[in-house]
């Protein structure tokens, strides 16, 4: 039951923004599906008790990967859907509880959150390009066989 909750939550999060983002009628399923796809990969994963900021490195990769594939198939930028679909991933909650401690003279704990926000946001940026580099690397092998990679 958990898990249904989860994919609602995170197709209509996705979905939302991709409204919010002016993406075109016709993408906005297809942006929901992205970051619920996205989300249950990183909810798996930190089921299986695995670190934050590496579920999100894998979610995040996964979506871009799904991006990409989205994007080929219906001749759509790929920023459409990636933008709509890591924003389930994104830690608002972890730097608002960074700030609010902030403001109430925690440091220590601020600081951690702060820390926490940060990686979990550079692992989204890390997994996005990560998957681009691939991508780019396909597809060069691909137009060039017999180049040396």
């Amino acid at each position: 039951m958990i898990y249904i909750e989860q994919l609602l939550t995170s197709f209509i999060a996705a979905a939302a923004f991709g409204i919010i983002f002016n993406a075109p009628k016709r993408s906005l399923i297809k942006c929901g599906v992205v970051g619920m796809f996205g989300w249950i990969i990183y909810i798996i994963l930190v089921m299986y008790e695995y670190d934050t900021i590496l579920a999100t490195l894998v979610a995040s990769f996964v979506v871009a990967v799904i991006s990409q594939i989205f994007a080929k198939v219906y001749k759509a930028p790929v920023i459409i859907f990636s933008v709509a679909g890591v924003i389930p991933l994104v830690p608002g909650g972890i730097a608002y509880d960074a700030m609010r401690n902030f403001v109430e003279n925690d440091y220590n704990a601020a600081i951690n959150l702060a820390a926490k926000a940060f990686m979990i946001s550079g692992s989204i940026a890390v997994g996005l390009i990560f998957s681009e580099v691939i991508n780019q690397i396909i597809r060069n092998a691909k137009l060039n066989p017999k180049a040396k990679l």
